[in-house]
């Protein structure tokens, strides 16, 4: 069975199903994989053990999971992660068996990130959405982003008009984890009700402005310790990552060539980083861009 996000809350009001696949934006994963966790808890799967897939993992070890039930008698969640998304030959041998013996008293839930159309026809994964319950927890289009803002903002009793929720979207360009943040920081800065355009680009914007400004000028003073204190600030305050990636893209566009060309790529690399495409630490990738700016001259 394929069920969007949205309908997970009302299948997981009823007995668990053997097995769940979450697949997909990494927030929306993360979120899906929680509400999943929180059911095997509310039906008394108290136990649960976490396997996650990398070069040297031994399928063996997700058999040995499901045959060894809890020593309390309770029921069983086994938390199954595969970050790069291909589990190989042999894990998908071992899926595919797995998914004709899934034992009694267990859940297994298999975490994935996005897959292209090659990994969704694979033999692995077709078995697992066969043997239990698929969610593909797509992001928004770029359209429907702001009414996704809209329906989070309205979780925590908050609405805003059309424009407020267009000027958000556009300041996270697309990242999930980004607007989520944005969500979260209106919750914390105004009470329930109703919010004006003004208040939240006083939230996006203003907090992080003088930071911005004081990044923009550390890096023109080649001041590499203001540099690093400043992203520090803006990491602690929460500042929507495209904004401050934008703010050093945008040093990197005044230094001269060739340098900037390496500045740039660096950048776009930390692009992919927020937008879950690339491993690493953003903040880190930052700090070293930053680094990086200030040994260049400016144009």
């Amino acid at each position: 069975m394929n069920l969007r996000p949205e309908q997970l809350a009302a299948q997981l009001d009823k007995p668990l199903a053997p097995l769940y696949v979450v697949h997909g934006d990494e927030l929306l994963t993360i979120e899906a994989a929680d509400a999943i966790r929180a059911a095997g808890r509310r039906q008394d799967y108290v136990e649960r053990e976490v396997l996650v897939v990398t070069s040297s993992f031994r399928w063996d070890d997700l058999f040995l999971a499901a045959g060894n039930l809890s020593l309390f008698g309770g029921n069983k969640l086994i938390d199954l992660r595969i970050p790069s998304g291909k589990p190989g030959r042999d894990g998908g041998e071992a899926l595919a068996r797995y998914c004709s013996q899934l034992a009694s008293g267990v859940v297994t839930l298999v975490s994935l990130p996005p897959l292209d159309w090659q990994a969704k026809k694979a033999a692995w994964f077709v078995k697992l959405a066969a043997a239990g319950i698929a969610v593909e927890c797509t992001a928004p289009t770029a359209e429907a982003l702001p009414r996704w803002i809209g329906d989070r903002l309205a979780r925590q009793n908050q609405q805003a008009p059309r424009q407020a929720l267009e000027f958000i979207a556009t300041h996270v360009e697309g990242n999930l984890v980004a607007a989520h943040q944005e969500i979260q920081k209106l919750a914390l800065l105004f009470p329930e009700g109703d919010l004006t355009p003004a208040d939240i680009e006083s939230a996006v914007l203003n907090v992080a402005r003088y930071d911005i400004d004081a990044l923009r000028d550390a890096l023109r003073d080649r001041d590499v310790a203001r540099c690093a204190r400043t992203l520090e600030g803006l990491k602690a305050e929460g500042a929507a990552l495209p904004l401050v990636l934008w703010s050093l893209a945008n040093e990197a566009r005044q230094r001269p060539a060739p340098a900037n060309i390496r500045a740039l790529l660096h950048a776009a690399r930390i692009d992919r980083m927020i937008k879950g495409v690339a491993k690493g630490d953003v903040w880190d990738e930052m700090l070293q861009l930053a680094i990086r700016l200030t040994r260049m001259g400016t144009a």
